[in-house]
């Protein structure tokens, strides 16, 4: 089982008790002038994992198989291909799930992701105009669900993927109670 570490949560970091690192810091109701920041749950790095081996091993699999049968066993050996990218593919998964985080202040949402370009995304909560929670079959299956928020600004839109289901509920209805709150002084 993949957890993250409280090296992974930074400075000051604490694990919750699902596993996702957090951060202590200046949130809506502590002081300081770092956020609390909350990482995403272990189960959507085990979710993509799997989809890498079932799709890397299969095409491993079929091109070995293939070219086996049609070529000849030298040419078989390619399908080692595919299970090197899964290799590669691995530990790439695990990099870019320690890398997102997001923290709710009390003005805005933050979202930071990122290997090697490091993006944060900074949503006020004034500006927000539809939160959507969504989770597809392979997700569900996970109990996983993603939070999109849509602002004004297309490009500002953001989205927290692979939350717990209640996590998510949570947010979406914190967002949408702290949008409108925000939005009426406009």
């Amino acid at each position: 089982m993949e957890t993250g570490s409280p090296r992974d949560a930074g400075p000051g970091g604490a694990m919750r008790a699902d596993g996702a690192a957090t951060t202590q810091g200046a949130g809506t109701e502590e002081t300081g002038t770092e956020p609390a920041w909350t990482g995403l749950p272990p189960r959507l790095l085990r979710m993509r994992r799997l989809l890498l081996v079932v799709w890397l091993g299969l095409t491993a699999l079929t091109t070995g198989l293939l070219l086996g049968l049609l070529v000849g066993p030298a040419w078989a050996a390619f399908a080692l291909l595919p299970l090197v990218l899964m290799a590669w593919g691995w530990v790439l998964l695990g990099r870019n799930w320690r890398s997102w985080r997001y923290a709710e202040r009390a003005d805005d949402l933050l979202i930071s992701r990122g290997v090697l370009w490091r993006e944060e995304t900074v949503v006020p909560y004034g500006r927000m105009q539809l939160v959507e929670v969504t989770s597809g079959p392979v997700e569900r299956h996970f109990r996983l669900a993603s939070v999109q928020l849509h602002t004004a600004a297309a490009a500002t839109d953001a989205t927290i993927p692979g939350l717990d289901p209640a996590e998510a509920e949570r947010l979406r209805d914190r967002l949408t109670e702290l949008g409108e709150a925000r939005s009426a002084g406009l």
